[in-house]
């Protein structure tokens, strides 16, 4: 049937050799592709969102928590990445694995991982960016600084109805501006970005971590309120769902799998390096943060100026709105990078238009599916609140890690003899691992956000039966009938 049609491991690695992209990136670019897209909302905004509401002080313990499940899909991934270096993320892996209907399935989900992460970015983006331009005396007008219906200052002791998050619009077709001029340009400006916010992110730590007091981190882990997720152990899970969001991108890497120069050596390099570094500097921001400021405070959307203000040192306030600014530009710029190519996989695989698969003939870039890509995005970002679009990007993307992780030991039975550069350790309690600790933080995420996971999904499946199905089992047919049959006597070679 053509639901469990599979793409033979052999084809993608014919694909990836084609060089319809560009192969430009070395493993410090695809480094810094993963910590520019890490980097982002997450540690920004969310930080603030997490420890105000869910964990306190231990939102230490959520990003541990958030970092371990990562982990563990991290290295599935690069096993995955090194083996079959194409773009498509765990798209491409769904289709070597377990067929072309979960491969759909997780191509789907993934619009919610790299679409929706954009979005909810470019809305933290305009926090950062409404603030800073205050500070300036040049105020963005209020009606244009909120999704549609949500009350903001009028800058007069009043509030009145947003509109629109215009500011956010506005930055998602900038990146995607840049996006379609050429990966090279893009990648290499993401890399002094990446420079940029992490030296600021340094600067906070070490600034802030002489004035951390005692008693506001204490007690280390609230009492719960009598609601799931609202502090106490509880509390811990769904801080470290809703911090997940701030790990998502280090798997956008693999997307650039086929304008890598040395896949089957970098891609894992990038992924794992990129991972733990923001591990690291995100548990110090985390320990700095909350022991300078009560965890009750932290509700805003610029969580670190509040930060450095409550420190005295408000020079250092600017600097750390403009990094903001900088470093979620970067986020924008990779995360947007991660969906287009997923399209483009897709595309050239004919579950969608041929138009999501054309490339510039100058930039070689997919300029038509980034186009596309960011008109969407810069609708769903004006019109949508940033903690809605966290949530779903958040459940959407522990599914794919789920289906990756469950991917690595279906492939390690089916393909055993495949070469893999790369091999997952302690074989099958990595993945098993794996899937347990995303489970876990998609079951402490609302109902709410598991019913908008469903609708979507369904959505999917109505795209799928009604036009990308067939038009895939009719482009096998028409590969089919224009392969020359092969001379008698000759047998066909096994991939």
């Amino acid at each position: 049937m053509s639901l469990f049609v599979k793409k033979p491991i052999a084809d993608l690695l014919v694909e990836a050799e084609r060089g319809i992209l560009r192969r430009s990136l070395g493993p410090l670019n695809l480094t810094a592709l993963g910590i520019g897209s890490v980097i982002g909302t997450g540690i920004f905004v969310l930080t603030g969102t997490a420890a105000s509401q869910n964990a306190g002080p231990a939102l230490v313990l959520s990003m541990m928590l958030a970092a371990i499940a990562c982990a563990f899909a991290g290295l599935c991934y690069a096993e995955f990445a090194a083996m079959v270096p194409v773009a498509g993320s765990a798209y491409t892996y769904a289709y070597a694995t377990v067929g072309e209907l979960f491969a759909w399935i997780i191509g789907w989900d993934l619009v919610l991982e790299y679409a929706l992460s954009t979005a909810t970015v470019a809305v933290g983006w305009s926090g950062y960016f409404v603030s800073f331009m205050r500070d300036l005396g040049a105020p963005v007008p209020p009606i244009f600084t909120a999704p549609w219906g949500t009350m903001v200052p009028d800058g007069a002791g009043g509030t009145v109805h947003a509109v629109f998050n215009l500011p956010a619009a506005l930055i998602v077709a900038a990146v995607a501006m840049l996006l379609v001029r050429g990966i090279r340009q893009s990648a290499s400006l993401n890399t002094e970005l990446v420079l940029i916010k992490c030296t600021v992110l340094i600067v906070f730590i070490a600034v802030g971590a002489s004035y951390i007091q005692q008693e506001n981190l204490t007690p280390f882990i609230p009492p719960n309120t009598g609601n799931f997720g609202h502090f106490g152990i509880s509390g811990v899970l769904r801080g470290a769902a809703v911090m997940f969001f701030a790990y998502v991108g280090f798997d956008s890497v693999s997307t650039a799998a086929q304008e890598a120069r040395n896949p089957q050596r970098d891609m894992p390099i990038g992924m794992l390096a990129s991972l733990a570094i923001c591990t690291v500097l995100y548990i110090g921001v985390a320990i700095v943060l909350t022991g300078i400021v009560p965890f009750s405070r932290l509700n805003v959307p610029d969580p670190l100026a509040v930060g450095i203000d409550a420190t005295g040192v408000r020079w250092l306030s600017p600097f750390i709105k403009v990094s903001a600014l900088f470093g979620l530009f970067s986020t924008m710029l990779v995360t947007m990078l991660g969906q287009t190519r997923i399209f483009f996989t897709m595309s050239r695989d004919s579950l969608l238009p041929e138009l999501f698969g054309r490339v510039h003939p100058t930039f070689r870039t997919p300029h038509l599916s980034t186009a596309v890509t960011a008109v969407v995005v810069a609708l769903v970002a004006g019109f949508t609140p940033i903690t809605k679009l966290a949530e779903l990007t958040s459940i959407g993307t522990l599914l794919a890690f789920v289906l990756v992780c469950l991917g690595v030991i279906i492939l390690r039975r089916t393909s055993p003899d495949t070469p893999r550069p790369f091999r997952t350790p302690w074989m099958p309690w990595i993945p098993i691992l794996g899937v347990f600790t995303c489970v876990v933080q998609m079951a402490s995420l609302p109902l709410a956000t598991w019913e908008r996971l469903a609708i979507w999904l369904v959505l999917g499946f109505v795209v799928y039966f009604g036009y990308s199905r067939q038009r895939a089992a009719g482009a096998r047919r028409q590969r089919a009938a224009s392969t020359p049959p092969m001379p008698a006597g000759i047998r066909p070679s096994a991939p």
